[in-house]
């Protein structure tokens, strides 16, 4: 403890806390942009490899198993190797893994490269979080951190648009192989300018709890991954949950006997902890509407690439990290509670506000939308964290960031989940809802005129009739299709509205005076 003390007022004497920051920056923002990279090359890499959807689904669905089943192992094995080396380790084995990707020659040898990946990927958020409370005054933690979070914002605000354009100019191995140069510069520079922290070689490693956190975590995300798909009712997705259930109920049996827990449950009987965890999970429930939603409405609705979707989503992302720095200095100086409620405010008038997305809506209005609602997340995503964090005591920071990290995770997968069912079910709810009440004459001359356009250029009648029906139906489903991202962007608001009274006890109240009532008496 006393060494990190000292490597803390070292560093911030001398200026190189901040660089320090932006190796752990550096690290962050490759895994974040990899990963972000792929999304929209899915349909492509379909064709390239001659797989389908469902096989080539797994380049996304391995990668996040195998990140998320490795954030608590983070903890233990940077306490007994040094967070240092367990952080640049990961980051080599990322970029080395990332060039394994590249060289793929088959669907299945990628899905097998992408899972090394998620396992080297998914220590370099928690481990570079804790490493910044381990370097950094906690007077200064709130600025730091908004820096931190220009990676988690920056790179996705990247991604959609870059590899449109590297699937569209060049072919999917640069996907892969873009990320190497910043990963080689993560890797040198956090080897350089990155300290170790004190390790505990002794320490004994807890099998029975990563078994059962692999096992409960990964099949409770394949769950929620696979639950649409799959249908929720049936045997394989029933029996994942069941899995899960009893793997996670050994976990947290297991865990509460350890001295050396893999996951340190007892973190949450920090209540400013515990609810902050929960604040921000909801926040993260509700950014993935806007996330998860805007791609399908702008590539299926109004018939934008994948480039033209990033480049039009690409402005809010932009207003999240330009704000984050700003809100982590903010809180430094006002606390929590004014800093969340204006961007908890923000975030949940807009998110409501896309409830109105009409299929000719301008794109102006949809990006001042976007953009305020990028403010609204960048004032409070980092912040909220950052609040419960605060609450740790420095030497457990270690244990509680890969705690929330996995807890945060979870939510999100469970978010995505959610909203797919609701967007589907209301789809078709409005579907029937537009058959049911069109009137049979109105119909009837729409197919009237529909076949009359057909006939125009030389089409027979009953293939002009088939051709128009097919057409009706088609706008029919397109508006059911709005009409259901609205009512799902309705529902996502829920959760950022539910979190904003939770502020109250996350806000830390200013002490009154000890001094005052002495002066007063003196003056008396």
């Amino acid at each position: 403890m006393a060494e990190a003390v000292a490597q803390r007022e070292e560093n911030s004497g001398s200026g190189g806390m901040w660089f320090a920051l932006l190796a752990i920056l550096s690290g962050t923002f490759v895994a974040i942009l990899n990963n972000s990279l792929i999304n929209v090359a899915l349909p492509t890499m379909v064709n390239i490899f001659g797989s389908t959807t469902d096989t080539m689904q797994w380049v996304l669905t391995g990668y996040m198993l195998a990140n998320a089943v490795m954030i608590p192992m983070s903890s233990s094995l940077s306490t007994k190797y040094g967070s240092k080396k367990v952080f640049v380790f990961s980051l080599s084995a990322f970029t080395a893994s990332s060039v394994l990707c590249a060289l793929a020659w088959s669907d299945t040898s990628l899905i097998a490269f992408r899972v090394i990946q998620g396992v080297s990927g998914g220590m370099i958020m928690p481990i570079g979080m804790s490493m910044i409370y381990r370097i950094v005054p906690r007077e200064k933690i709130g600025m730091a951190l908004g820096v931190f979070g220009i990676a988690s914002m920056t790179a996705p605000a990247l991604g959609p648009t870059l590899g449109g354009y590297l699937i569209q100019y060049f072919n999917w191995h640069f996907l892969f192989l873009l990320g190497v140069p910043f990963g080689i510069f993560a890797v040198v520079m956090s080897s350089v300018l990155l300290k170790e922290t004190p390790t505990k070689p002794d320490l004994k490693f807890d099998y029975p709890g990563a078994l059962f956190a692999i096992v409960g975590f990964g099949s409770l995300l394949l769950a929620f991954s696979k639950g649409q798909s799959e249908g929720w009712t049936s045997f394989f997705i029933v029996s994942l949950f069941f899995v899960a259930l009893i793997s996670l109920a050994l976990f947290v049996w297991v865990e509460l006997g350890k001295d050396q827990p893999l996951l340190d449950l007892s973190l949450l009987k920090i209540p400013v902890f515990s609810i902050s965890i929960l604040t921000s999970g909801f926040v993260m429930m509700g950014m993935m509407g806007g996330v998860f939603l805007m791609p399908i409405f702008l590539q299926n609705v109004q018939g934008l690439t994948a480039m033209e979707s990033g480049m039009l989503l690409m402005p809010q992302s932009i207003a999240m990290a330009l704000m984050m720095p700003i809100s982590g200095k903010l809180m430094d100086k006002y606390g929590i509670g004014p800093i969340g409620l204006v961007g908890l405010t923000l975030m949940s008038v807009t998110t409501f506000e896309l409830h109105n997305l009409a299929s000719d809506s301008m794109h102006s209005w949809m990006n001042s939308i976007l953009i305020i609602r990028g403010l609204g997340i960048g004032l409070c995503m980092m912040t909220l964290s950052t609040v419960g964090m605060n609450a740790v005591p420095r030497e457990k920071v270690g244990d509680a960031s890969p705690l929330s990290n996995v807890l945060r995770q979870v939510m999100s997968s469970f978010a995505i989940a959610i909203l797919t069912v609701i967007m589907q079910s209301r789809q078709t709810f409005h579907m029937a809802v537009f058959t049911d009440n069109m009137n049979t004459d109105v119909a009837t001359q729409l197919l009237a005129g529909l076949s009359g356009l057909y006939t125009q250029v030389g089409v027979d009648a009953a293939s002009a009739t088939g051709g128009a029906s097919t057409l009706l139906y088609g706008i029919l489903a397109k508006e059911a299709l709005v009409e259901g991202v609205g009512d799902t962007f309705l529902v996502s608001a829920i959760p950022i509205v539910l979190s904003i009274p939770l502020l109250y006890f996350l806000h830390k109240k200013p002490k009154k005076s000890p001094e005052a009532p002495k002066e007063q008496k003196s003056a008396a």
